[in-house]
């Protein structure tokens, strides 16, 4: 065999090898490895005052954590629509504020508090401040 032909094959096996480690680096079923956004991946816009890929500095839709909303991105109803008419035909869902009464954090202030408890166990501190926390002007609630 032509050296040639030996690291053709070599590189080729190396490639291979890189790819199916890369691949295998996380399980969604399991939840080791890197924690996979399933169905959040795609941002449908959803009730957003932004296009897609005009996302607040630092915000994936691919991570665990929705910066924008303060929830666990695999259940932000306000990223992904499917998300949000799983939690309408379960009968969660607040029409005031289009989104679910159980992440209602207008009508619901407790409920922040039991996701932000959920985002410290993770990183061990508190969650960053979520959307509407920033847009907030002193006097209006």
């Amino acid at each position: 065999m032509s050296q040639f032909v030996r690291t053709a094959a070599f590189g080729a096996s190396l490639a291979a090898v890189a790819l199916f480690a890369v691949g295998c680096g996380q399980n969604a079923k399991t939840g080791e490895g890197k924690p996979a956004a399933t169905e959040t991946a795609h941002h449908d816009g959803d009730g957003h005052d932004h296009k897609e890929g005009e996302h607040k500095e630092g915000h994936t839709h691919g991570e665990w954590w929705c910066n924008e909303h303060g929830v666990p991105e695999e259940i932000c109803a306000q990223c992904n629509s499917k998300v949000a008419a799983d939690f309408q035909k379960k009968g969660d869902w607040c029409e005031k504020h289009d989104r679910p009464d159980s992440q209602c954090f207008i009508c619901h202030p407790e409920h922040k508090a039991k996701f932000a408890a959920q985002y410290k166990a993770k990183y061990g501190k508190e969650p960053p401040p979520i959307e509407e926390e920033e847009k907030k002007e002193p006097g209006k609630s």
